[in-house]
C-alpha cells in the first residue's frame, strides 16, 4: 500500500505552526493506529501540539479521527433516554457510583464506560472491583442486557472503542505531552463520543488536586470539550467544579464505595451529596427526562434498589463486607484552631503511597487503602485531635505517606476559610 502522506512532513508543518489538514489528520491517526507512524514520530508531532496548539478544526478532525479508528456504540435498543457523565478525576471523586443508579431511578439510562485509576486520582473500575465478585469486562452484549435490565451500567470500555486514544494516551504518559489542551479534549470526547450516549455533563475539576489546578485553563478545556461534544449531536455541558479539597471524607476504593452507599442510603457527606444531585439534575434536564427529582430519589430508596440490581448484575454482592486494610495509623493535629485549608493533591499523593493507586498501567491496587478524614476546612480543631486515619495492608507504606502530608493542613487561630465554590463555571453550548 503506497501512504498517502509521510510522517515527518506533518510533523514539520505542525513544528512550523502551520494548521494541519483534514487528510493528513485523518491519515496520521489512521497510520499510527495500524503502526505506520513510529512512536517517536508521534511523539514529535504530540510536542508540537503541545508547544503551537491546534484550532478548533484541527481538534474536532483530530477527535473525529480518533473516533473512527473503532466501533460506536449503539443504544438505539434502550427504551428511555441515555445520558452519561465524565469527570476529569481528582482526591475522593467517587460521584459515578451514587450518580448512575440516581439518575437511573430518575427515568434515564446510563451506559458508563469508566477506567482506572493512575498516580494520586482514583478509578472508578478500581473502586467497584472492592465489591466481592464485582466484573468491569463485560461484552458489547452484556453491556447492553444490564442497561437495559438495571437502566445503567457501569463497566470498562471494550478495546473496539476509540483504540487510537489507548496508543496515544499511553504515549503522551511517557512524552511530557500529557498538558496539551487539544490532546486532553481530543482524548476524553473520542471515548465518550463513540460510547453513543445523546446527552453528556462533563465535570472538569480544578485547584491543587485535579489535573487543571488553575480555574482558567481548567474553563479552557471544558469550552473545548463542549464544542467537540456539540458538533458531534451529543447535547453536552459542562460544570467547572471545586478539586483545592478532597471530596467528601475517604479516598481509596473500597473507603470511598463505603461512602457512596451512604449517600445512597440517604446519607453521607453534604459535598458528594449536593454535587451528586447537581449532576443528575443536569444529566436529566440535557437528556430531556421528566421524571422523579433526583433528591426525592435518594430519599425513597430508588435508587439504592438501582444500586445493588446493577451491582448484582455484574457479578457483585451488595450485601457482603467490603474489604478492610490490615493496619490503620492516625495523624493527629499539632497545633490548635480553625483549620483553613486541606490541599488535596498531598492526601491523594499519600492515598496512592498507600497502596489505593498505582505508579504504572497494569499494577495491582489494594481494596482497603487510604485516607478517611475525621475534619476538614472550616471546622475548629484542638491540638492532638484525630484529623486523618491512615489505612494500608503493609506498614512499611506509612513513612512516606505521613511525609506526602507534610504542610497538608493549615491550622491557625481565628483564620478564615479561603476556598473555591463548589461550582466555578458553568458552560452549556
Amino acid at each position: 500500500m503506497i501512504e498517502q502522506f509521510a510522517a515527518v512532513e506533518i510533523i514539520s508543518a505542525k513544528r512550523d505552526r502551520h494548521e494541519l489538514t483534514d487528510p493528513q489528520i485523518d491519515w496520521v491517526i489512521s497510520a499510527y493506529t495500524r503502526g505506520v507512524v513510529a512512536d517517536e514520530q508521534m511523539s514529535a508531532l504530540l510536542m508540537a501540539i503541545l508547544l503551537n496548539g491546534m484550532n478548533s478544526r484541527e481538534i474536532s478532525r483530530w477527535t473525529n479521527a480518533m473516533i473512527n479508528s473503532g466501533e460506536r456504540m449503539n443504544w438505539s435498543a434502550i427504551d428511555r433516554p441515555t445520558t452519561d457523565k465524565h469527570s476529569t478525576g481528582g482526591v475522593g471523586d467517587k460521584i459515578t457510583l451514587p450518580l448512575a443508579p440516581l439518575v437511573s431511578a430518575c427515568g434515564g439510562a446510563v451506559p458508563q464506560l469508566s477506567g482506572r485509576g493512575l498516580g494520586h486520582t482514583g478509578g472508578t473500575l478500581d473502586k467497584l472491583e472492592s465489591i466481592p465478585g464485582w466484573q468491569a469486562e463485560l461484552t458489547n452484549e452484556k453491556m447492553l442486557k444490564v442497561l437495559q435490565d438495571c437502566g445503567a451500567v457501569i463497566c470498562a470500555a471494550g478495546k473496539g472503542l476509540a483504540p487510537a486514544d489507548k496508543k496515544l494516551y499511553a504515549l503522551r504518559d511517557v512524552t511530557a505531552t500529557v498538558e496539551a489542551i487539544p490532546l486532553i479534549a481530543s482524548s476524553i470526547m473520542s471515548k465518550k463520543i463513540a460510547e453513543g450516549t445523546s446527552a453528556l455533563i462533563l465535570d472538569v475539576k480544578t485547584g491543587s488536586g485535579a489535573f487543571m489546578s488553575d480555574p482558567a485553563k481548567a474553563g479552557e478545556l471544558a469550552r473545548t470539550m463542549v464544542a467537540l461534544g456539540i458538533d458531534a449531536g451529543v447535547k453536552t455541558r459542562a460544570l467547572v467544579t471545586a478539586m483545592d479539597v478532597p471530596l467528601g471524607l475517604t479516598a481509596g476504593n473500597a473507603l470511598e464505595v463505603r461512602e457512596s452507599v451512604e449517600v445512597l442510603a440517604g446519607g453521607g457527606p453534604s459535598d458528594v451529596v449536593e454535587l451528586t444531585i447537581l449532576l443528575a439534575r443536569e444529566m436529566i434536564d440535557a437528556a430531556g427526562i421528566k421524571g422523579k427529582d433526583p433528591e426525592v430519589a435518594l430519599k425513597d430508596g430508588s435508587a439504592m434498589d438501582v444500586w445493588k440490581r446493577m451491582i448484582r448484575a455484574q457479578g457483585g454482592n451488595p450485601e457482603a463486607k467490603l474489604p478492610v486494610a490490615r493496619e490503620q495509623q492516625h495523624f493527629l493535629a499539632t497545633t490548635s484552631g480553625t483549620m483553613t485549608t486541606m490541599d488535596a493533591m498531598k492526601v491523594g499523593v499519600s492515598a496512592w503511597r498507600l497502596g489505593a493507586g498505582r505508579s504504572r498501567q497494569g499494577e495491582s491496587v489494594q481494596a482497603g487503602a487510604g485516607i478517611e478524614l475525621h475534619a476538614k476546612p472550616g471546622d475548629e480543631i484542638t491540638v492532638g485531635q484525630l484529623l486523618m486515619t491512615l489505612h494500608t495492608d503493609e506498614p512499611a507504606r506509612f513513612e512516606r505517606a505521613i511525609q506526602a502530608l507534610e504542610g497538608c493542613v493549615e491550622i491557625v487561630k481565628g483564620g478564615s476559610v479561603n476556598r473555591l465554590p463548589l461550582v466555578v463555571e458553568r458552560i452549556q453550548g
